[in-house]
């Protein structure tokens, strides 16, 4: 940043700064040692004319001489080259022009001079657009001038001035050295813009070179984090798979109120356990932007329960009042959308009220707005009575890693990332989510959903049919597992015993492709991670198979993975489908049946 300057500053360098280009500086440069060569020459001029009585050529180098002093001043005390330049090129014009047409009457080998200087000075300091304007403003009087003298038509009153040999002299002197001294720094200056140029080019090249690498290794970078979440996910979802899976399987069981109870906090804990895992996952799905969502159907009425049912009993754990309420109007309504999703908004949302609130109550409302009999708008309200939200952190509780305080951090824990989930899966569904809080009084969460809905209706009656059929719908199914995993083999068995099915167990996929070449199977179970050989190599073996009736076998994908791309990867490897661990006994019932039907 360039110094304030004083009005007696005859300094270039205070002039001068760093924001100004290289070329500017050299324009600079040119007006500063220019305007001091020109007050000299005037000076000299003057003295020579006024001793020989020429008076005309006298003022005119006062004139000149006063005006570039005043121009240098301005120069140096409010520095603007431009407005100086131009200044200076309408003197020169105008002095020009006044000698030939009234001081000299006649056109010189120095008044040309002086032109060439104005078209020269004027293309260099200004631009081609002005310089062109000037050498016209220069040049048209002195042809015009020329053509009157040829014809003799020029006359004025006003007796011209002579000038000697030595103002000659003196006048040509000084006006070649301006020229040189002009094309001389402006060449100097536009050879060091050119090395600067180059300088400049080679280190944007290994700015470019840095940068490449830096994306690589971000790539690299970006590429084990994914894999790594997957490992992650894999090895965290396996034993998860069978801590809920048996929780289900005993769930099933007709268990007493108090083991049912029971099972209820552990399949809670081990369902906040995955909510935690998913949202890490989901995050960085949603962050690559490569989360899709799913549109299927789904029972809005019992979506709620299973949500709020862990939650109530970690509510009356710690003394407080929880209300689910539900508009009968919804009940009995078959929705179409991504439950897992509004599943995931929802328990953060809900998880968060009973996590702040060490006494009072908590609300979960869901209301119809509109019901447009094939649309249906639904309000989603989460209350709370508990430590509420300054109004200055409103908008931070929203971004990733990020809770209101250090010390709600301490006191509460938690990843930090559940609001910021809600956030974007709503987004991402062009919704939005209101709200309102005060501190110690309370906080509230909202946000209106439109939902399809289907012209079917949910009975009691037809959910007792649907768990009747299950019974028996997959007695004589001829069910292949692959599973490396013992815990998951014994779990599997346990629940296809529940449907009457004997499964063979394969413990890794070549022993799969092995069981299919010798023996016939209506639905194989695959998992994705087995040594020897993995899910996708045996499914690809599988469909090359000669049989029609074996390489079109329908296979499920059972997987741990988290991958993003892993539904294209199951497509690619000829897969029908999968279901990810853990998962809920009913969900893998309605793939395998919905599979069959299609056999």
């Amino acid at each position: 940043m360039r110094e304030e300057l004083g009005f007696f500053n005859f300094s270039i360098n205070k002039v001068l700064s760093k924001e100004q280009s290289f070329l500017d500086q050299a324009r600079i440069r040119l007006l500063y040692y220019g305007l001091f060569l020109v007050f000299v020459t005037s000076g000299t001029l003057l003295a020579s004319v006024y001793f020989q009585g020429q008076l005309l050529l006298a003022y005119t180098s006062g004139f000149l001489m006063f005006s570039v002093a005043v121009l240098f001043k301005m120069l140096t005390y409010r520095p603007n080259w431009r407005v100086v330049s131009h200044v200076l090129l309408i003197i020169g014009t105008l002095i020009n022009v006044s000698i030939v047409y009234i001081s000299l009457q006649n056109v010189n080998i120095v008044t040309i001079q002086v032109v060439i200087i104005v078209i020269v000075f004027g293309y260099y300091m200004l631009g081609q657009k002005w310089g062109l304007i000037y050498s016209l403003l220069n040049t048209v009087p002195i042809l015009l001038f020329l053509v009157m003298e040829y014809y003799s038509n020029y006359v004025i009153c006003i007796k011209p001035n002579k000038i000697d040999q030595a103002t000659m002299v003196i006048s040509l002197f000084a006006n070649f050295i301006l020229l040189i001294f002009i094309h001389s720094h402006f060449y100097n200056a536009f050879i060091k813009n050119f090395r600067q140029l180059k300088t400049s080019i080679k280190e944007q090249a290994a700015l470019n070179l840095k940068l490449e690498k830096a994306i690589d290794k971000a790539e690299k970078s970006t590429h084990a984090k994914s894999e790594f979440l997957s490992t992650m996910s894999h090895e965290i979802r396996t034993p998860l798979n069978a801590v809920i899976g048996m929780s289900n399987l005993l769930m099933m069981g007709s268990p007493k109120p108090e083991q049912k109870e029971n099972l209820e906090i552990l399949k809670f804990s081990a369902n906040n356990l995955l909510a935690i895992v998913n949202d890490v996952l989901d995050f960085d799905k949603i962050e690559s932007g490569k989360l899709v969502f799913e549109n299927v159907r789904f029972n809005l009425v019992e979506l709620m329960n299973n949500i709020c049912g862990g939650h109530i009993l970690k509510a009356h754990e710690k003394g407080l009042q929880f209300e689910l309420t539900i508009d009968d109007s919804l009940k009995n309504k078959v929705f179409f959308g991504d439950p897992t999703r509004i599943t995931q908004v929802v328990f953060n949302l809900v998880s968060n009220a009973v996590k702040f609130t060490s006494q009072g109550s908590v609300w979960v409302k869901v209301t119809c707005l509109e019901d447009r009999h094939n649309k249906v708008t639904v309000k989603f309200l989460i209350k709370d009575t508990g430590i509420g939200i300054k109004e200055a952190n409103m908008s931070s509780i929203f971004e990733p890693f990020t809770q209101e305080s250090l010390a709600t951090t301490r006191e509460y824990e938690g990843t930090g990332l559940g609001l910021a989930i809600v956030k974007r899966l709503l987004e991402l569904q062009g919704l939005c989510i209101k709200v309102t809080s005060t501190i110690a009084e309370g906080s509230e969460f909202s946000f209106n959903m439109e939902l399809p809905v289907s012209t079917a209706v949910i009975t009691e009656n037809i959910t007792k049919q649907v768990e009747e059929t299950q019974e028996n719908y997959l007695t004589s199914l001829k069910v292949l597992v692959a599973e490396d995993n013992m815990v998951n083999v014994m779990l599997m068995k346990k629940l296809l015993s529940k449907w009457k099915i004997i499964p063979t167990i394969a413990e890794n996929g070549e022993r799969a492709v092995e069981f299919m070449q010798y023996g016939n199977f209506d639905i194989i179970l695959m998992d994705l991670q087995m040594p020897v050989m993995n899910g996708f190599d045996a499914a690809n073996e599988i469909r090359k198979m000669a049989d029609p009736k074996k390489a079109n076998v329908p296979i499920i994908a059972l997987t741990a993975s988290a991958m993003i791309d892993i539904k294209d990867k199951i497509h690619e490897a000829g897969m029908n489908g999968y279901v990810s661990k853990p998962f809920r006994p009913n969900e893998l019932f309605e793939r395998i049946r919905s599979l069959i039907a299609l056999t």
